[in-house]
């Protein structure tokens, strides 16, 4: 999916909302667990509440390689049915993958052929040579960490050189000379408010992957009044406050209730943006 793809489907869904598949076997409904996939059975149901008010998917590897190899096959039977059902939907890999060069090339054979993923979330900090290997796919997405949403972003990201230049401003402005904005996505923190304006001086026409909507506490308001551009240049992810919205038998239900609410938000934002 390009990128002028991925802004039709923002605006004929009304909706930048990614839907995080984070799904913890120990925090699903208790009457799956007698499902043979209780992972996939939880997802599939997830999906198809929510996939016409969403535009993305971004399953967590960490939950299913929790889970060792039944987790891995679950999540690979949840991409199949996310590409097989609702081939509109962007699908993300959060895998923060990030090594050297032929390590690297490893993990994209692994996104990008085995599972034929749109875009993988990537650790710039080893440098270029650790992120060229996803680049050498025309067609899919590498999305770099620059901002995080988590309270030690502050240890490294927001440190300045001699010249007052934050780590994070260097890591955009220099893995930007390694392929274009119809290639590469950042990721920026929900919960870093009025720093997307900084992000957007560096960065002005990429799409952010912003996570910390929700559970997290930031703030989708703000995440669109600083970081908004002409063709949205969101994807505003939510996780456990849509699919863990209630436990019982009518958890897809309370989930699709919930993106609902963020995507009728969304469609004011998009409205007010002249989009």
């Amino acid at each position: 999916m390009n990128k002028k793809e991925l802004f039709e489907n923002i605006k004929r869904k009304r909706s930048f909302l990614c839907v995080g598949l984070d799904t913890d076997i120990k925090k699903i409904p208790e009457h799956l667990l007698g499902e043979e996939d209780p992972i996939f059975a939880f997802n599939k149901e997830i999906i198809d509440a929510t996939a016409d008010l969403c535009v993305a998917y971004k399953p967590n590897l960490a939950f299913y390689e929790s889970l060792g190899v039944t987790g891995w096959i679950a999540f690979e039977k949840t991409v199949k049915y996310i590409k097989e059902k609702y081939p509109d939907q962007f699908i993300i890999a959060d895998a923060k993958r990030g090594d050297i060069g032929n390590t690297s090339e490893m993990y994209a054979r692994s996104f990008f052929e085995h599972l034929d993923i749109d875009s993988v979330t990537v650790a710039p900090y080893m440098g270029e040579d650790s992120v060229k290997p996803f680049l050498v796919y025309p067609d899919r997405w590498v999305i770099v960490l620059a901002l995080t949403s988590n309270k030690g972003s502050h240890d490294f990201q927001l440190t300045e050189d001699k010249n007052g230049e934050r780590l994070f401003e260097k890591v955009l402005r220099k893995s930007q000379t390694w392929a274009t904005q119809d290639q590469m996505m950042f990721v920026v923190g929900a919960t870093q408010g009025k720093l997307f304006e900084d992000i957007r001086k560096v960065a002005p026409d990429h799409f952010l992957l912003v996570p910390g909507v929700g559970a997290q506490g930031g703030s989708l308001e703000d995440v669109a009044k600083y970081g908004m551009n002409d063709m949205c240049g969101l994807l505003v992810n939510s996780s456990r406050a849509i699919i863990y919205a209630d436990k019982t038998e009518n958890f897809s239900k309370a989930a699709r209730e919930e993106a609902e609410k963020v995507q009728k938000a969304m469609n004011e934002l998009l409205t007010e943006k002249g989009i």
